[in-house]
């Protein structure tokens, strides 16, 4: 008799993964076991080195990632050539440049690495065309698209309403990791403020 061969180190990697995005998934929107075992068959793993851009302007962004190692942004450059990062994404969340996916239009932004990456990503044609025959998907898309929009909305009340100390202190409540994880100079762009003034803004506010 033979013996049944041991997973390989990639294959137990693999499962790990998935186990993450199976339970970031479930808690957007639980699938059924089949469900599941089909939504992630489309997931295959991808990775990325530092300061690698994975989506760029005039780009239709064609996959949906989910983060699994690293620190990812995305940005854009007005005509000015004045450059605005608008968001990050890092473990465990969803990535890629949304609005381009969805629409299935040019990117307006670049989704760019800022330290190596690891990812699984999915088509998201497939996803679409899974979507026809399992509902939970839809919800999910949907449910996820809400989150993404009320994110976006509370950060323009920061972004119109808020001191640069108040923007400071709201993002570290909101993410009290996110300085061990970020170049400060990319905090700065995400927050509107002079790279001086967010050196000072360290000095001052007590974290």
């Amino acid at each position: 008799m033979y013996a049944p061969a041991k997973p390989s180190i990639s294959d137990l990697m693999m499962h790990v993964q998935t186990e993450q995005l199976k339970k970031l998934v479930t808690s957007i929107h639980p699938f059924t076991d089949e469900e599941w075992l089909r939504f992630e068959s489309l997931w295959k793993p991808f990775e990325a080195k530092r300061k690698e851009q994975l989506t760029i302007p005039g780009q239709t962004e064609k996959y949906l990632y989910f983060v699994v190692e690293g620190v990812q942004r995305v940005f854009y450059f007005d005509d000015q050539n004045r450059e605005a990062t608008l968001v990050f994404t890092y473990p465990p969340s969803f990535g890629g440049v949304l609005d381009s996916m969805i629409h299935e239009s040019p990117s307006r932004y670049y989704y760019e690495t800022l330290t190596p990456s690891v990812f699984l990503r999915a088509p998201f044609a497939e996803i679409e065309t899974l979507s026809k025959d399992i509902i939970g998907i839809e919800i999910l898309i949907r449910k996820g698209v809400v989150q993404a929009l009320s994110g976006v909305l509370e950060r323009l009340v920061e972004v119109q309403s808020f001191s640069s100390e108040d923007r400071f202190r709201k993002l570290l409540q909101r993410s009290p990791h996110i300085l061990q994880l970020v170049p400060h100079k990319y905090l700065a762009s995400y927050l509107g403020i002079d790279a001086t003034n967010f050196s000072k803004l360290l000095n001052k506010v007590k974290i």
